[in-house]
């Protein structure tokens, strides 16, 4: 018994204080199912932009974000390195597969695929962590059990929608989220064995900035491969070019605005921090679901604006060219502040002069809307490093 503890144990990283824990090939290997998943819920909005459609599509973002980023704690933990848990990642990569081929139909004739795929992965990944920690491990052994417990509670809820119908089956899967985002608020508290600690969530914080960081990239990955094929199978005008220019551009300045500083940043602070699990859990679990969102509503708007550069601007175009950058400037401001602890007034600006242009973008057309929101988004980038550049500078001479 005490050998097979040992064995199970052994599937746990090595963590060494103040060392970085890389992150492995086998980690990039299943976040390449994940660039399927996100090209599939962008194209599910751009072809239901209705109240209930956008309803639907959030519903099925949220789940392929929690799963994602319910692997990257679990591989936080255990070793990719190891070939039991190589095995399972893979293993993981091909329920990811059945899920992100449902998602296009998964409120129609794919809802119990989609519900199965989703809740196997979710129970069967932390059951996996329960089965693998050792008993000398019992804080980590009891937090992998608490998990397991909520997430066999939202499993009932998923596979009950899949065999539902309609707004049933919305309801149900809607009841199933509530439970899985909540459950981390209130530290998985389970009857008898109550709620974990702070101190069991142990992390480390450099390879959890590193993964998120990385979902990041596959967001930004998946609106240029959007953009690129969109243009390539249109007739080049003058519009479209300049559509397609805007669109990179949007994109360059959203990854300007995360990782110039702001990935750096919480790369460090994470890993200084005396509580990590706390920082990981807001800063990385439910602040970066915003930046992703915003990311993939701007593909659909630069798709949008694309195909129809000219004309007003129908309010589905509005809605995405302008809440697309909206929520990435409002989850990069609300992770910055986490980790700077002030608010960056060059994303607040911008929240604000985004919110005054939705004012009047219906008489703009579509091509201007980019261009002005692309250019809103350039400015909050090179404030940005503009003035840290200058409080770095105040620093120096001080």
């Amino acid at each position: 018994m005490k050998a097979g503890q040992e064995q199970r144990g052994a599937l746990f990283r090595s963590i060494v204080p103040n060392q970085h824990t890389r992150v492995t090939y086998a980690e990039l290997f299943f976040d390449l199912v994940f660039v399927f998943a996100v090209t599939q819920v962008s194209h599910t909005l751009l072809g239901r932009f209705t109240p209930l459609g956008a309803v639907q599509a959030t519903l099925l973002f949220l789940a392929v974000w929690w799963v994602w980023v319910y692997t990257s704690w679990l591989t936080n933990w255990l070793d990719p390195e190891k070939t039991p848990v190589r095995v399972l990642l893979f293993l993981l990569m091909l329920g990811g597969l059945v899920l992100s081929t449902s998602i296009p139909t998964a409120f129609e004739a794919r809802g119990l695929w989609f519900a199965i795929a989703y809740a196997a992965m979710q129970v069967g990944r932390t059951a996996f962590l329960w089965v693998s920690t050792p008993h000398s491990r019992m804080a980590a052994r009891l937090n992998a059990l608490r998990i397991t417990a909520w997430l066999a509670v939202s499993a009932i809820f998923w596979i009950a929608g899949g065999f539902a119908e309609g707004n049933s089956r919305l309801a149900l899967w809607g009841v199933a989220l509530c439970i899985e985002y909540v459950s981390p608020a209130v530290r998985f508290w389970i009857p008898r064995y109550g709620a974990s600690s702070v101190a069991d969530w142990v992390v480390e914080g450099g390879h959890m900035a590193e993964r998120c960081a990385g979902f990041i990239i596959i967001a930004l990955g998946e609106s240029i491969v959007v953009t690129g094929a969109t243009f390539a199978d249109l007739t080049w005008t003058t519009e479209n070019v300049a559509a397609f220019v805007s669109a990179f551009v949007g994109s360059l300045a959203m990854w300007w605005i995360y990782f110039h500083k702001g990935a750096e940043a919480g790369s460090e602070q994470i890993s200084r921090s005396s509580e990590p699990g706390r920082l990981a859990r807001l800063a990385y679990t439910y602040l970066h679901m915003p930046i992703v969102a915003g990311i993939i509503l701007s593909a659909v708007a630069d798709e949008l604006v694309l195909k129809h550069p000219e004309g007003h601007s129908d309010l589905k175009t509005v809605l995405s060219a302008i809440g697309g950058p909206l929520l990435f400037l409002l989850g990069t401001i609300l992770f910055k502040h986490t980790i700077r602890g002030f608010l960056q007034l060059s994303h607040g600006v911008g929240i604000i002069t985004l919110a005054v242009v939705a004012w009047f973008a219906g008489e703009l057309s579509p091509l201007w809307l980019s261009i002005v929101t692309t250019a809103i988004m350039m400015i909050v980038a090179v404030w940005e490093s503009v003035s840290l550049r200058s409080g770095a500078a105040a620093q120096l001479s001080e």
